[in-house]
């Protein structure tokens, strides 16, 4: 069943992942700057829980599915980051090293197969 069923919009169903929301939109709504680092930090955050995911699954096919969302979410980063630094802001990763933040941001876009 899906847990989200029936919430409106900016509600979920566990503490956690609602004080994650309120914290992230409170962020991001104090200046473009900090918008910039909410994304970031949630494309962090989407390919710490998809390597996670892949760790469990043997489906090619959802594999497939999870190497395209990584792309996905590695092309984001590297989008928040150049209109980032073009701002003045800085950034750190919380949720993936330094070494592949930096892999990623200092290398070009990647396109699908």
């Amino acid at each position: 069943p899906d847990p989200m069923a029936g919430l409106p919009t900016g509600v979920f169903f566990t503490p956690d992942f609602q004080a994650l929301h309120d914290a992230l939109v409170a962020f991001s709504s104090v200046s473009l700057v900090e918008a910039l680092k909410v994304g970031a930090r949630i494309e962090e955050l989407d390919m710490r829980d998809i390597e996670a995911q892949k760790l469990e699954v043997d489906n090619g096919d959802i594999l497939r599915v999870y190497d395209n969302l990584l792309r996905g979410s590695r092309n984001h980063l590297r989008a928040f980051m150049k209109v980032l630094v073009q701002q003045g802001g800085t950034y750190t990763p919380q949720y993936i090293s330094q070494e592949q933040f930096d892999r990623i941001v200092t290398s070009p876009i990647e396109t699908g197969p």
